[in-house]
């Protein structure tokens, strides 16, 4: 046996997940771990970052005993907070606690060669769906990942789509998202059609499918439907394909290795981005990834418990401290509440304390656009709903802030 196998003997990996309430997602997670099990001949155990168990920090406890060196490798597609502060903290925390074991740690899926493959597969998939064909027709593809407050996993979206575009006989290929940021997946598809291309492939770029994968799949049936002249149709998620595990195989060669590099030029959290002047890193972002970690330490009764994730797709906050509650505030509740009930829109309208803005007040704040309103009255509340939560469409005339 050589040296570098008798090392690898003591070697385990911890895959992290985010963690769902729904089963078929973390089972997937576990599917993952199984076959990079597998690839790697090591033990692989999974974690989750929330809603699910074992937690980061009992899944490493359980580990420490039987391995002198843990990779822990992310299962996420980009580099948004979660990789670059959440599960950094539980690994700092872990090395505190565990003298005797080392520690490293992978970088996420990010943009690889392999998934670049699969999404042309998938876009395949609905060529062939839709009866169509890149090299004699027109046809148009929409990469549709979730969407992220972090610029630097936005434009993660932008490049994988450049790169399932370049050498391949697609009229068109586009990122869009199904929340947080734009340009949002219905917009992105009414400005393809001007174009009356032969088919729409819209490719999830999403891991399982879960609720956000049946979105894109629902506004792209909604669409096709309402075009008749465009042909469109939505593929699968990446789900457990081997090339998925392939890339996780990699992240644990290069961590293994000592060699993870993050895009640390274009990271929010470590230069002043245009736009993200208040997200730089140090002990703002360590803080918030503590009180993360502080929300999310139950996991039991999670049915009873509501949490970020499961949210409807806008929150409204409106505060009814003294100077706005003395400038209508609950008026103003009550006329958000009616509007996007009558609107059938999914947000949820709550009370804030304090804003910070008083005497502009109502301060109307809609999340997670970040997006805060002044000087708000029940005459703008339903221009709000219709325009903003229904469309997302600002109110521009009554922006008082973006955050």
């Amino acid at each position: 046996m050589s040296t570098t196998e008798a090392s690898l003997d003591d070697d385990a990996v911890l895959l992290v997940g985010h963690g769902s309430r729904r089963e078929k997602s973390n089972e997937q997670v576990r599917t993952l771990a199984a076959k990079l099990e597998a690839a790697l001949e090591l033990p692989v155990d999974v974690a989750f970052l929330e809603l699910a168990e074992p937690s980061i920090s009992a899944a490493i406890e359980g580990l420490a005993p039987t391995c002198e060196r843990l990779t822990v490798v992310p299962l996420s597609l980009f580099g948004a907070s979660h990789v670059k502060s959440d599960i950094p903290v539980a690994v700092q925390t872990a090395r505190a606690e565990h003298d005797g074991l080392t520690i490293q740690y992978g970088s996420h899926l990010g943009v690889h060669p392999s998934l670049v493959a699969l999404l042309d597969e998938r876009v395949g998939a609905v060529e062939s769906s839709l009866g169509v064909d890149r090299e004699t027709d027109d046809v148009a593809v929409v990469v549709c990942a979730r969407g992220s407050s972090d610029p630097d996993s936005n434009a993660d979206v932008h490049k994988l789509t450049r790169l399932l575009y370049e050498g391949r006989d697609l009229d068109r290929v586009e990122a869009s998202f199904i929340g947080v940021t734009t340009p949002k997946l219905d917009d992105t598809l009414h400005s393809i059609a001007k174009e009356r291309p032969d088919g729409i492939a819209v490719v999830p770029y999403m891991l399982g499918d879960g609720k956000l994968t049946q979105r894109i799949v629902e506004t792209t049936r909604e669409f096709d439907e309402s075009y008749p002249y465009v042909d469109a149709g939505a593929g699968d998620p990446l789900g457990t394909d081997d090339r998925v595990v392939d890339v996780l195989a990699d992240r644990f060669q290069a961590a293994r290795a000592d060699s993870v590099e993050m895009s640390c030029d274009t990271c929010k959290y470590k230069v002043e981005l245009s736009g993200y002047e208040e997200d730089r890193g140090g002990a703002r972002a360590m803080l918030r990834s503590l009180v993360h970690q502080a929300e999310h330490e139950d996991r039991e009764d999670l049915d009873d418990d509501p949490h970020v994730h499961d949210a409807p797709a806008k929150h409204v906050a409106v505060c009814t401290n003294q100077t706005c509650a003395e400038s209508g505030a609950a008026r103003v509740i009550e006329g958000l509440r009616n509007a996007a009930r009558d609107a059938d829109c999914d947000a949820r309208v709550t009370r804030s304390s304090c804003l910070g803005q008083c005497g502009d007040g109502p301060m109307v704040a809609v999340y997670p656009d970040g997006i805060w309103y002044g000087g708000v009255t029940t005459d703008d509340t339903g221009r709000i709903v219709s325009s903003h939560l229904r469309r997302d469409r600002i109110v521009s005339d009554l922006v008082h802030q973006t955050l």
